[in-house]
């Protein structure tokens, strides 16, 4: 894969780089990356990714800009309320790098189309913050057999980890699915949404750059994935914490009395955090 003059000096930071270099870069601009949500989580994803050159980003959030969004969606301005988020994040991603192509659904992911977005994209990243979206988000992701980077945030706290139960580890066991780390769904006063409980607005930055991180080093085959690790942060203490977490042979997707279907977590909205 070739590089215009404007792309290696655009790129020239990664390509002294020895673990990324030119064919480091090739990857990045061949990747496909389905990102889920274009909100407090997914904008900083889709600025990074965009900025590193991943050649194609698919945005999906069936949402428009709100005021109060502002405190956290930095992708976003005023004159931007009321516009739909995917077409001003395609429209930044533009101005920010014209060589990576953006590919919009305004739309909410849902059981009926998750398999259809996923079918077409490399690495998909939960950027929702509705707990039942994650389920089936998660789920499909396993069907598909694509790697998914899931981060969440309330409060003042948020994590991250990489999925990919399709996957063997070193142990000869799958790696952990997202019903293995949460088995059930959190009862409706616990979920984990912004409107309900609030968020710092830098929390979301944090997260959403931590999950960029784990994009970039998927493409690149660098170092190690959050695989079957929960990475904790704290924005209070600015802590850290990393908590393992192994397959579970109860769970229904890769267990020992695994099903095919996906369970118990209905069809909502995903409403972007």
């Amino acid at each position: 894969m070739s590089f215009s003059s404007e792309e290696v000096e655009r790129y020239a930071r990664h390509l002294v780089l020895n673990e990324v270099g030119g064919p480091g870069q090739a990857k990045l601009k061949a990747a496909r990356v389905l990102v889920i949500g274009a909100g407090g989580l997914g904008t900083p994803v889709i600025q990074y990714l965009a900025a590193a050159g991943v050649g194609t980003l698919i945005v999906v959030d069936e949402d428009v800009v709100s005021l109060s969004n502002l405190q956290r969606q930095i992708l976003y301005g005023t004159g931007d309320v009321g516009a739909p988020k995917v077409a001003r994040a395609a429209d930044a991603v533009a101005r920010l790098n014209p060589h990576v192509t953006v590919i919009t659904h305004q739309a909410r992911l849902t059981e009926a189309n998750a398999a259809a977005l996923l079918a077409d994209c490399d690495i998909a990243v939960d950027g929702t913050d509705n707990a039942a979206t994650r389920y089936i988000l998660s789920d499909a992701a396993y069907h598909a057999r694509v790697p998914l980077v899931s981060g969440a945030v309330t409060g003042f706290d948020g994590h991250v980890t990489t999925l990919a139960p399709h996957l063997t580890g070193a142990d000869g066991l799958p790696l952990p699915t997202y019903r293995c780390l949460f088995p059930e769904p959190p009862p409706d006063p616990l979920v984990d949404s912004c409107v309900a409980n609030g968020i710092l607005g830098v929390v979301t930055g944090i997260i959403g750059t931590l999950e960029a991180n784990e994009v970039l080093k998927l493409i690149l085959g660098i170092g190690a994935p959050l695989y079957g690790q929960l990475l904790l942060f704290d924005a209070r203490l600015t802590r850290f914490e990393t908590i393992a977490y192994a397959w579970d042979e109860a769970n229904p997707l890769t267990g020992t009395n695994r099903c095919s279907a996906n369970t118990s977590s209905g069809a909502e909205t995903p409403s972007s955090a």
